[in-house]
């Protein structure tokens, strides 16, 4: 699992250097930043929910909710690259922002929702007089 994050991580690098600004002015808080953020965040939560069905600890979850995101943002600036010559490194920045956000938002839902533990102690089944063995116990005397 190392292995791939570590792909993954030199991916995002290679995409980042060889992407440049766009033709025009790339502005760090433009409109199209917010929908990279919204999509990476949004790609996120679907990662870490389709996670949850087949990973049983969060780590698991955590990792491919993060690269799941990732993934959507570098193929969109490889596209971009490719078809239009306007990847773009802060597009790219906006994306790991909304990965980093929805896997963290994601993560903390899933520890508050999981993390429940009763305050009462609960009585194991074979104890006490009103347990299978406790009333055979009783209608033997």
């Amino acid at each position: 699992m190392v292995h791939r994050s570590r792909s993954a991580l030199a991916a995002c690098l290679l995409v980042s250097l060889w992407a440049r600004p766009a033709a025009g002015a790339d502005s760090w808080f433009g409109r199209d930043k917010a929908l990279h953020f919204g999509a990476s965040f949004g790609l996120a939560l679907i990662g870490y929910l389709g996670a949850s069905l087949f990973f049983e600890e969060r780590a698991g979850r955590v990792t491919f909710g993060a690269a799941f995101a990732l993934s959507g943002g570098v193929v969109k600036e490889i596209a971009d690259l490719h078809f239009h010559a306007d990847a773009s490194f802060r597009d790219l920045a906006w994306d790991a922002a909304g990965a980093a956000a929805g896997t963290l938002a994601a993560w903390a839902v899933d520890r508050s929702l999981h993390s429940y533990r009763p305050s009462v102690q609960r009585v194991a089944l074979g104890d006490g007089p009103f347990s299978v063995a406790g009333a055979n116990a009783w209608a033997r005397e």
